[in-house]
């Protein structure tokens, strides 16, 4: 697959069960999510339902095949004084990997986020997940002494 033949576009609402594949198969590199078809669908319609200003779901397709995803979301950060952004999903299909569909997602909601106003993006990672921290490291995201704490209410 050349980039070329790679074309990113918006999330549509007719993309969920492709959307809910592609989590599936997210949620079996991180250790800290289970898979619930019903719950990942939920949560897909609520970002598409907001996309635009605040969310932006974008989509890689090979051919008619939807190959990859990306996720963000925006949130005020006191400390930096502004907007920023959570990147909270990014997959390729396995067979996908390596040939630039994941650098063009992260371009396409890098520009989304710049558009917008946003100067800095952040994301959770498994730690445990090395391809992705290496391919994280190489596309010039930093790590952090932060460690993510989580309470179910």
């Amino acid at each position: 697959m050349k980039n070329d033949t790679l074309v990113i576009r918006d999330g549509r609402f007719e993309d969920i069960d492709c959307l809910v594949d592609l989590l599936e198969q997210l949620f079996a590199m991180e250790e800290d999510f289970t898979f619930d078809a019903e719950k990942q669908r939920k949560g897909l319609a609520l970002m598409l339902d907001g996309c635009g200003k605040h969310r932006a779901v974008k989509v890689a397709l090979h051919g008619n095949s939807i190959v990859g995803m990306c996720t963000v979301q925006t949130r005020i950060s006191t400390s930096r004084g502004s907007l920023t952004g959570i990147l909270e999903d990014l997959i390729v299909t396995a067979d996908h990997r390596g040939r630039g569909a994941g650098k063009r997602l992260l371009k396409e909601i890098s520009q989304w986020a710049r558009k917008r106003g946003i100067g800095h993006l952040q994301l959770l990672a498994d730690k445990n997940n090395t391809q992705a921290l290496t391919f994280y490291n190489l596309q010039g995201w930093q790590r952090t002494n932060l460690a993510c704490l989580t309470l179910d209410l």
